[in-house]
């Protein structure tokens, strides 16, 4: 039988994969023309961030120089190309850069370490796979949905990284792959944190950059993430019953699917397992609430997770040496998924390195600035996806892109707000896909899934999912009243 084209492709190790993109992004910076606008300082909520100033950009000239070629050179008024050191330093500069959430990954690592040591996850899993034990499709339903919801409201991502074993195995023991057991976690995460309705990462940072009143478009919001969980949701589902109907249809079919290093023998659920679980789900709902109102951010929540793994091992009287074992094994098991996070990053860096991120967002502005207002706004959808693969963090995209797409769309006569869902959705789904998320990458790390073989399994979705937003986005534009419902 003839293989497919995603048989055919082998992807190397995220870490050569992410290595050499940069490579390549490095030397496009020779071709790329550097550019920079004026930022300044802006504050929304909680959070400050720098964001562009519209109308201030300025190309910069090259410096070409033969030194340059392995050392970086500064030129008073120019910008370098990225030089061998740029490109070797870009990764260890990355993980400085993202170092607050890679100790982060390390904590809560190392916090379900604990928790899994003390048998609650395990007990509680059997007694959900118990009482669902006639309908994997109503788990498969409520556990996707109550992450989407987290996802959508709250804007979690990382903290769901940890998780990725425990899904794993709950696919496992309902008769599923890898595949579905990550897509369980790693979808319903994405899905939410894209159809986002009270996000504060992606929505209210882009409204309050863009002058909007906050959250004023919840309805139609709320509409577009049901919409989006019933399509993600049906897509799993069928993926689950091709292979309870046979395992042969699985994306990965010569996968033992292994998880025997993962303890799973049967275990009481004991009150100090229950308390053990209100505790935790207490403190967790405090987080949440810290980051909302107090401000908190990653060393803050990350203290939280020690606080709970703390209090875990009080009630469930685990011994010093042992949690302290725990910890570190939970740790360990992060090491890949925490470290592709600095190397994702390296790719902005050499990005800001050359002074080219600017010039590609100035382009774009200028090229859709031509068209109608209803194919501005698609245009804006595609840009905001295409960007995402160089800057995966939707705060970070929000303060480069809003200042420019929200005047634009007052010159294109488009509301304010489609720029917002353009973003929010190019942001936001496209995490599903691109080798840049170090989201993505540490999980399928986890997971122990090939990138290629992940790609296989959503592309589909991923590409109904963009028509899905590009309709909405269609009828936001003829009926701009819906951002008012």
């Amino acid at each position: 039988m003839a293989k497919s084209f995603f048989q055919r492709i082998k992807i190397p190790h995220v870490f050569v994969l992410l290595t050499g993109v940069i490579l390549v992004i490095s030397l496009l910076t020779y071709i790329i023309p550097s550019g920079e606008y004026q930022r300044t300082q802006k504050t929304v909520g909680s959070l400050t961030r720098t964001v562009v100033i519209p109308g201030t950009f300025e190309k910069i000239p090259k410096n070409y120089s033969l030194k340059g070629l392995l050392f970086g050179v500064e030129a008073d008024g120019k910008a370098s190309p990225v030089s061998l050191e740029g490109f070797l330093s870009s990764i260890p500069r990355g993980m400085v850069q993202t170092a607050d959430i890679i100790f982060f990954i390390f904590i809560i690592g190392g916090v379900f370490g604990i928790l899994q040591r003390t048998g609650m996850i395990i007990a509680v899993l059997q007694k959900l796979l118990h009482f669902f034990r006639d309908s994997a499709a109503l788990l498969t339903i409520v556990l996707m949905t109550a992450i989407a919801i987290g996802g959508s409201t709250l804007g979690m991502g990382e903290e769901f990284i940890p998780l990725v074993p425990i899904f794993l195995i709950v696919s496992k023991e309902m008769g599923y792959d890898r595949i579905y057991g990550l897509a369980l976690v790693m979808l319903a995460a994405d899905m939410g944190f894209a159809a986002a309705t009270t996000n504060p990462f992606t929505v209210q940072i882009a409204q309050g950059i863009a002058e909007l009143p906050l959250l004023n478009d919840l309805t139609f919001r709320s509409i577009f993430f049901i919409c989006i969980m019933l399509l993600t949701v049906l897509y799993v589902l069928r993926y689950g019953a091709k292979i309870r109907q046979d395992p042969a249809n699985s994306i990965m079919p010569d996968d033992d699917f292994d998880m025997s290093h993962h303890d799973f023998t049967e275990t009481p659920l004991t009150r100090s397992h229950v308390l053990t679980l209100i505790a935790s789900i207490a403190i967790f709902a405090f987080i949440l609430y810290a980051v909302q109102a107090m401000g908190w951010w990653l060393s803050e929540m990350a203290g939280g997770f020690l606080l709970m793994g703390i209090v875990a091992m009080i009630i469930c009287r685990l011994p010093l040496d042992e949690a302290t074992d725990a910890f570190v094994k939970g740790m360990e098991e992060m090491v890949v998924a925490a470290l592709v996070v600095g190397f994702a990053r390296g790719i902005q860096v050499v990005l800001n390195d050359a002074k080219v991120l600017d010039t590609v967002i100035y382009s774009a502005a200028g090229v859709l600035q031509h068209f109608p207002n209803y194919v501005a706004a698609e245009g804006m959808l595609v840009f905001q996806t295409i960007l995402n693969f160089f800057i995966p963090s939707g705060s970070g995209q929000a303060a480069v892109t809003m200042p420019l797409m929200a005047p634009l769309a007052d010159v294109l006569g488009l509301s304010r707000q489609a720029a917002v869902f353009a973003f929010t959705c190019g942001d936001g789904f496209s995490n599903t896909i691109i080798p840049t998320s170090g989201v993505l990458m540490a999980m399928l790390a986890l997971a122990k899934i090939p990138y290629e073989k992940w790609v296989q399994f959503v592309l589909p979705l991923f590409l109904q999912l963009i028509a899905i937003s590009a309709v909405f986005l269609f009828i936001s534009v003829l009926f701009p009243v819906v951002w008012t419902w």
